[in-house]
């Protein structure tokens, strides 16, 4: 998961219940597999006094941020999110390294062709 983003910020106020998509993200950037992903990805982990509601910000390796209400997303949720985003990039970068144009354009006669052969195979 870390492979995919330069930095992940945790802010959260120790005392507050609403913390454990915080804690449980946090665990999940913490364990040696998600570490060696991307050694240079960098947590930081912000504890706070004030009733602010616990929140899980992420910048991709590409520069994107997003930003979670880590009272109301789950931290499998925010995972699953990091994951299905990565894959983009990494097929982005694929098709640049290729020279090929990013995003693909697909012409719509080859759309509807591909459809009309989608409806037939079922």
């Amino acid at each position: 998961m870390l492979k995919f983003l330069s930095r992940v910020n945790i802010e959260f106020n120790t005392l507050d219940p609403r913390t454990a998509s915080c804690m449980e993200f946090l665990a999940q950037c913490n364990t040696r597999k998600a570490k060696e992903s991307n050694p240079a990805s960098q947590v930081l982990v912000k504890r706070r006094t004030d009733d602010e509601p616990p929140k899980i910000a992420v910048t991709f390796v590409n520069g994107v941020e997003e930003v979670f209400d880590a009272t109301s997303t789950p931290a499998q949720s925010i995972r699953t999110m990091i994951l299905q985003k990565g894959q983009s990039l990494e097929t982005e970068q694929m098709f640049r390294e290729a020279g090929e144009p990013w995003p693909v354009l697909i012409p719509e006669e080859e759309l509807h062709q591909l459809l009309n052969q989608t409806h037939l195979a079922v």
